[in-house]
C-alpha cells in the first residue's frame, strides 16, 4: 500500500467513515435500466477503530458464482424493497441480525453479464459481530481493511479472455481471496463515496 493511502487511512476512523457514509446518494446512479433479475446486496461497514468491509466467500458447492468473493445478498422476493432483501439475506446466509445494520442508503446499481440487477444497499455496523455463516451458500465470512479503498492506485486492472475477446476489469488486492466482478465493482463505487471528503 502506498505511503498516501496509509496517511489518508489514519484521519479516517470510525466516526469519519460513518460521516462520509451518511449519504450515498451524492453518488451518480449509474445503471438504472430495467433489465435482468432483480436482485440486492448488503455492504456492510464495519465500524472499528479501523474500519472494515465485511465480505464473504461464496460455498465451492452452490450452482452459479461458487467460490467467488461477495456481498450478503440474492434476488429479490415479490413486493420486497432491496433493503428487505439485502438484509433478508444477509440474515439467511451469515446470520446477521437483521436489527443490527444501520442502512444509510443505496449505491448506483449494476447489471452483471450473468444477467442481475443489482442494488447495493449500504450499512454500517457497530462491533463486535457474531456471524453463523450457513455452510451451504457461504464457506466463511471475512473482512477487509476500508483504508484499501482510499488508496488511488487501486484497484488493479487486470485483463482475460472471455467468450473470445479480450475483456480488463477491476480487482482489489487480497492476501488469500480474489476480489473482481460485481464486488469489485461495489467496492468502486464505496471508494469514490468514501475519497469525497465533502
Amino acid at each position: 500500500m502506498s505511503g498516501a493511502s496509509i496517511s489518508l487511512a489514519v484521519t479516517l476512523d470510525a466516526a469519519e467513515v460513518a460521516r462520509r457514509l451518511a449519504n450515498p446518494a451524492r453518488l451518480p446512479a449509474g445503471n438504472t435500466a430495467p433489465a435482468g433479475k432483480a436482485s440486492a446486496v448488503l455492504v456492510p461497514v464495519v465500524l472499528h477503530p479501523v474500519p472494515t468491509l465485511l465480505l464473504t466467500l461464496r460455498a465451492a458447492a452452490l450452482s452459479s458464482h461458487a467460490g467467488q468473493v461477495a456481498f450478503p445478498g440474492g434476488r429479490m422476493d415479490p413486493g420486497e424493497t432491496p433493503e428487505q432483501t439485502a438484509l433478508r439475506e444477509a440474515a439467511e446466509e451469515i446470520g446477521l441480525d437483521p436489527r443490527l445494520p444501520r442502512v444509510t442508503g443505496r449505491l448506483p446499481e449494476l447489471v452483471t453479464g450473468t444477467g442481475y440487477h443489482i442494488t447495493p444497499v449500504l450499512a454500517l455496523l457497530e462491533p463486535p459481530l457474531n456471524l453463523t455463516p450457513a455452510p451451504d451458500e457461504v464457506e466463511l465470512a471475512f473482512e477487509y481493511e476500508l483504508a484499501s479503498l482510499l488508496d488511488p492506485a487501486l484497484p488493479e486492472t487486470r485483463t482475460a479472455i472471455w467468450k473470445g475477446e479480450r475483456r480488463s476489469f477491476a480487482v482489489w488486492p487480497h492476501a488469500r481471496h480474489y476480489i473482481w466482478g460485481a464486488t469489485a465493482a461495489i467496492m468502486h463505487s464505496l471508494a469514490a463515496l468514501l475519497r469525497d471528503g465533502s
